[in-house]
């Protein structure tokens, strides 16, 4: 369908070019919603009706979720935007147009790639002399050691307990579950990508960044240009933009950033808990937008910055929690059971704090770190460098828990 719309509009001229647009478009976000939010509009409505007294037997459906659709998704309409902006040509093989929504490295949970910067790779035959084998492959240790040990550890050893039955913990295991849950998202999310790019690079394509210390951010703004890179500028490039971003006024541009993270909220999974989410963090960012002059001291006073990032880092570890939790009752039960200040602490231990305290530390190294290694690896003798990796994969083997906890994004 999208192979073939990206034809028609680079065939099309006048207003039919839009048409086609907007026609492929609704019926991509069609099939979205119908596989991930049929089943929770009709409960929505089905709860609606008995409150209301006119109870009425509604179609439910046991549908299965098929892999990847959320991100394969996004990429179809980045595709025929792509073309109808003139970013690329709608002239491509139908095989390299299925090539680029179904590429296996990032098709389960990103990055999500646009097509004006995939396509055009698969013009270029890879040169077997010029594989970024190096970073590649250190993208997928450095995923493995941050997802097998840190957040697999994080996972099982406090988070899920403490999600499961927020009401049976005491305040600091319940602080020290919002702080491992912010750092275990971090380090599985991010495991995910890296390995996708490490895959994707030693298969001679290359992927953007789609994390940048997210932890150090100053602003929420700030916080959105280094978590999930992908997914939030392509919802500012194909959401934000087209509703108008910033150029219409004050209440406009609050009305689009609302909806924006209204929207992202709901992307996320159909429930009120990633609504509320959503919601919260599009009424967070225009607040900051309306008080922002306050927020340039930060450039000027690093007192004033380190603040701020300590500031940030807790409004999105508070609201992680509703995004973690299995839903919104739950996660009042975690809020409430904060009070819970004489129950003994008893996930506390040495070892899950300093996971913590590792995964807070990955934030403030230094940004060309992983460039440095890379330069350092290529320096070595293949001997010295296949003895390295072994080393790595036997150590993360040996050190990792037995209990398996799968990628978080896989359900989204």
């Amino acid at each position: 369908m999208n192979f073939s719309a990206g034809y028609l509009i680079e065939n099309t001229i006048g207003k039919k070019r839009k048409l086609i647009l907007i026609t492929t478009i609704i019926i991509n976000l069609s099939i979205l919603g119908l596989f991930k939010y049929y089943g929770f509009f009709i409960e929505s409505l089905a709860e609606l009706l008995f409150t209301l007294g006119i109870e009425r037997d509604l179609p439910f459906l046991e549908i299965i979720l098929p892999v990847g659709i959320s991100f394969f998704t996004f990429q179809g309409i980045s595709y025929i935007v792509d073309v109808y902006r003139g970013k690329i040509r709608g002239n491509y093989a139908l095989l390299d147009v299925m090539l680029y929504i179904s590429f296996f490295p990032q098709l389960v949970a990103g990055p999500i790639v646009r097509a004006a910067h995939f396509m055009p790779q698969l013009q270029v035959k890879p040169d077997p002399q010029n594989i970024l084998a190096a970073m590649g492959i250190l993208l997928i240790l450095w995923g493995i050691f941050k997802k097998a040990i840190i957040a697999n550890y994080l996972s099982v050893d406090l988070v899920d307990p403490v999600f499961f039955d927020p009401t049976r913990y005491g305040s600091v295991d319940l602080l020290l579950a919002c702080y491992g849950y912010a750092i275990q998202i971090y380090c599985d999310f991010s495991a995910y990508s890296d390995i996708a790019i490490g895959v994707a690079a030693l298969l001679g394509y290359h992927f953007p960044k789609n994390f940048d210390q997210p932890y150090r951010a100053a602003s929420l703004q700030e916080f959105w240009h280094r978590w999930h890179i992908s997914l939030s500028t392509w919802l500012r490039d194909y959401l934000y933009i087209p509703l108008g971003g910033s150029q219409h006024g004050t209440f406009k541009t609050y009305r689009n950033i609302f909806i924006t993270m209204l929207l992202g909220g709901l992307w996320h999974g159909a429930a009120w808990h990633f609504l509320f989410w959503g919601t919260f963090h599009g009424i967070a960012l225009i607040i900051e937008r309306f008080v922002g002059g306050l927020w340039k001291l930060r450039k000027h006073l690093k007192i004033v910055r380190y603040f701020m990032i300590f500031l940030v880092f807790h409004f999105i570890c508070f609201m992680w929690i509703f995004f973690r939790a299995e839903n919104f009752g739950l996660a009042m039960d975690f809020m409430t059971a904060f009070g819970n200040w004489q129950t003994p602490t008893t996930l506390a231990s040495p070892f899950i704090i300093t996971m913590i305290l590792l995964g807070i530390s990955i934030h403030f190294t230094p940004p060309q770190t992983l460039s440095k290694m890379e330069m350092l690896f290529n320096r070595q003798s293949v001997i010295v460098q296949g003895l390295f990796i072994g080393f790595v994969i036997v150590a993360i083997e040996a050190f990792s828990t037995d209990d398996i906890a799968p990628f978080i994004y896989f359900q989204f």
